[in-house]
């Protein structure tokens, strides 16, 4: 499964910013798919997922009440709604996909463990 991340930009603090995911597969697959982030210096994080009947979604705490993960099955895309965007949320954002398709529709993944398939950075830089 290859991945086109997009969306990322420079915003202030306060503002939004929605990032996109596609995935180059047929319209109305689908597969549990995560965001995470990596800030320089710093060890790669989840953020967001959601399973592939996107009725599991799940955050970490960070980002809850900010950020919305959401999937559009049409377009084999996932996005990821930023609002309220602070400083700290400056990293390069990365999607993934688990690609096995035998587990559950209902289920989101929040280790990195859990993805096969990544897609390429897309840098988000919020200033204060």
């Amino acid at each position: 499964v290859q991945l086109q991340a997009s969306g990322g930009g420079l915003v202030q603090a306060g503002g939004s910013l929605r990032l996109s995911c596609a995935a180059s597969v047929r319209t109305g697959s689908s597969f549990a798919t995560g965001w995470f982030r990596q800030a320089p210096g710093k060890e790669r994080e989840w953020v967001a997922a959601i399973s592939r009947r996107g009725d599991s979604r799940k955050y970490t705490d960070s980002v809850k009440g900010r950020f919305t993960i959401s999937r559009d099955y049409a377009k084999t895309t996932v996005y990821l709604q930023m609002n309220s965007l602070k400083p700290e949320d400056t990293a390069v954002y990365v999607c993934a996909v688990k690609s096995d398709s035998s587990y559950s529709v209902h289920t989101s993944y929040t280790t990195s463990g859990d993805y096969d398939s990544w897609g390429q950075g897309t840098q988000v830089t919020v200033s204060s």
